[in-house]
C-alpha cells in the first residue's frame, strides 16, 4: 500500500530525527528559503551537513527516522513524498 508523506518538521537545536518511527520513502526535503540560517544533517559519518536555505534534494527509498536534524531553532524543513 503507498501512502503520501507531507511533513514540515520546526527545526531544533539538537539533532532530531524527520520521523519518530522507521517510515521507509521516496522524498523531496526542502530547507525553507526564509530560514534565517543553514540546516545541519547528520551525515553518515558524523559530520554536519549544511543545506543553506531554498536547498533541497530527492532521495529514494529512506528511512526517515535515520535522518537527523539541527539548525536555528524555528526554521523549517518541508518532506514531501510517498512510500512507493
Amino acid at each position: 500500500m503507498n501512502n503520501t508523506i507531507m511533513r514540515t518538521i520546526t527545526v531544533a537545536a539538537t539533532y532530531q530525527p524527520l520521523s519518530a518511527t522507521e517510515l521507509i520513502g521516496s522524498v523531496t526535503i526542502s530547507a525553507q528559503p526564509t530560514n534565517s540560517g543553514p540546516v545541519y544533517f547528520k551525515g553518515d559519518d558524523g559530520s554536519d551537513v549544511p543545506w543553506l536555505p531554498g536547498e533541497w534534494h530527492k532521495l529514494v527509498s529512506v528511512n526517515l527516522a535515520e535522518i537527523q536534524l539541527k539548525g536555528t531553532p524555528g526554521d523549517v524543513v518541508t518532506v514531501v513524498g510517498g512510500t512507493w
